[in-house]
């Protein structure tokens, strides 16, 4: 969805929104650990996803390995995401002021004082929720496995 169309479908939720956002370049199971866990947080779960220009902002120039929408579509696939919004700032703080979340989720890789959007979520109320990763999995380590 785009900004306008996701703030639409939002306001028309009933419970919790839950939010979380990401590259989810290389989808691996501590994706879908993370994914899982905001969507039983909620109600419907807001996946917003960085732009190949954020991601090559971010990771550098050879990332990302899958493009935008090759990214959004696998993750619109997934039965935890009722939608994906992508943006090109470098953090999702614009989105998650536009969209409004009651919980914002992030893997264990972050803390609550270190998640974007955080503040706006528990000023309105809303909770912070942190999700333990899973131990050995990242997209690094899998780039550098099939790198050799």
């Amino acid at each position: 969805m785009d900004w306008a169309a996701a703030a639409a479908w939002r306001q028309g939720l009933a419970g919790p929104v839950v939010f979380t956002n990401g590259v989810f370049d290389l989808l691996h199971p501590g994706h879908i650990d993370v994914l899982d866990g905001a969507r039983r947080q909620g109600t419907a779960l807001i996946v917003g996803l960085n732009s190949d220009a954020s991601v090559r902002r971010l990771k550098g120039p050879t990332r990302p390995v899958r493009s935008t929408a090759e990214r959004a579509l696998v993750l619109a696939g997934l039965e935890s995401v009722d939608a994906v919004v992508v943006f090109e700032e470098d953090t999702p703080l614009s989105l998650v002021q536009r969209l409004l979340p009651d919980v914002i989720v992030k893997g264990g890789d972050y803390s609550p004082d270190t998640i974007v959007g955080a503040d706006i979520v528990t000023a309105r109320g809303g909770r912070v929720v942190v999700i333990p990763l899973v131990p050995g999995q990242s997209t690094t380590s899998i780039i550098e496995k099939l790198r050799g």
